[in-house]
């Protein structure tokens, strides 16, 4: 494919708002989660590994929804497929409101997973096709910069709403997303890149192999990698966060006043890695802010005071998020259009694979009375291990299009 159609500015900057507060309604509903389970450990009376439990089904929900949106974006348009996951999520999220029973919330969280794994990779995807090369990394670090918007509307809902009406009340506002899948219906279209390519469709088989062919196989294995030390460490971190400041002695309202503070940090680490991706490139801001993730994260599990747990939570979720958006702006332009979904849907599922275990581990390790800090220096590692592999093996994608080289790949041939 050698012409290129792009949105004008107008179309992209409403594709971009649209897609946005998709993606807060995603990160509101997996950051009220985080809250809700240390509000049930207290009601329901779960143990540690039954909230490690609840986490890791969400996070099981997740990979599939990756690897079965990712697949379906490819054959039927990111449109509707994104469309089709919102609604799916928002649905599984208002219906958890009327759980009775651990495991009827398990089932309902699993289904939201599936819901929200399926929407992130299409929605990232659908941005990164629909501007140029010189805008698109910085695009999709700001489409992933509402995220932390959506943590911070979860930890207000979680501060003001969970204390006063329970978190049932909490859950029933996960449903909203639902109205907005109508407005999402007529705001937004395939790309142009993906237009082009309707009459090109490959079959799943084709589109797996092409992404594991040897032109794309190393940077495959780097991505799965990166992918599934972000994510494991991310939400073995994050989704225990509340619970992790009672354990260290914080009340529970006190604790979602501490992560709400933390997580004002996010935006100001997205805006950063968006301004400078462009400039110095994908893998110095993947690398750079991965290496001070794992240095905060062994300072907050280190710290003893007040300040310092704060400073070091700041810390924390300023270059976490900073990196997520990085990884989210890199992992489609590794592939052509042809396949890129599937190849973002396939590392995000390995990834969610890390989501699972994560949060189950600190469960366990929790119910043996490991200590904090020997939790996360586990962290630690994985971080460190996911930035030294893509330094050493990954390719910088920076100006590059993928569209331009598919003539190499015999499968993608025309």
């Amino acid at each position: 494919m050698n012409k290129t159609i792009l949105l004008r500015e107008p179309a992209k900057r409403k594709l971009l708002l649209s897609m946005g507060i998709s993606w807060l309604f995603d990160a509101m509903d997996v950051g009220i989660i985080s809250f809700i389970v240390a509000a049930l450990s207290v009601e329901w009376k779960l143990g540690a590994q039954q909230i490690g439990l609840l986490a890791a089904i969400n996070s099981i929900g997740m990979a599939a929804g990756a690897l079965v949106a990712g697949s379906l974006a490819d054959r039927y348009g990111r449109r509707a497929v994104l469309l089709g996951t919102l609604i799916i999520f928002s649905a599984a999220s208002g219906l958890s409101a009327l759980a009775t029973s651990f495991v009827m919330l398990c089932v309902l969280r699993f289904i939201t997973g599936f819901g929200l794994g399926g929407e992130l990779p299409v929605a990232s995807t659908l941005v990164s096709e629909s501007f140029p090369a010189k805008e698109r990394g910085r695009a999709v670090v700001l489409l992933e910069s509402f995220w932390a918007c959506g943590w911070i509307f979860a930890a207000l809902i979680s501060y003001f709403v969970i204390p006063v009406y329970g978190w049932r009340a909490a859950f029933i506002i996960g449903a909203i997303p639902a109205l907005y899948a109508l407005y999402l219906r007529r705001a937004i279209q395939d790309s142009p890149r993906y237009t082009e390519l309707k009459s090109q469709k490959l079959s799943i088989g084709e589109r797996v192999a092409s992404v594991w062919s040897s032109n794309y196989r190393r940077s495959t294995l780097t991505l799965w990698i990166l992918w599934f030390t972000v994510v494991f460490s991310y939400y073995g971190m994050f989704l225990w966060l509340p619970t992790v400041m009672v354990l260290k002695g914080f009340g529970l309202v006190k604790s979602f006043q501490y992560v709400l503070i933390m997580t004002l940090a996010q935006l100001p680490g997205y805006f950063t890695a968006a301004y400078i991706i462009e400039k110095f490139g994908r893998k110095f801001v993947l690398v750079t802010y991965l290496l001070l993730t794992a240095a905060s994260a062994l300072w907050f599990s280190n710290a003893e005071t007040e300040g310092m747990l704060i400073a070091a939570g700041i810390s924390l979720s300023f270059f976490n998020l900073g990196a997520w958006g990085a990884m989210y702006a890199y992992t489609p332009e590794l592939y052509p259009t042809g396949v890129r979904s599937t190849g973002v849907g396939l590392a995000a599922s390995f990834g969610r694979v890390g989501g699972i275990i994560g949060p189950y581990l600190v469960g366990l390790l929790v119910a043996k009375d490991k200590a904090i800090t020997s939790i996360f220096l586990v962290f630690f590692v994985a971080i460190v291990i996911g930035a030294l592999t893509l330094l050493f093996f990954g390719k910088e994608t920076k100006g590059t299009d993928p569209d331009n080289v598919v003539e190499r790949s015999p499968i993608l041939s025309n």
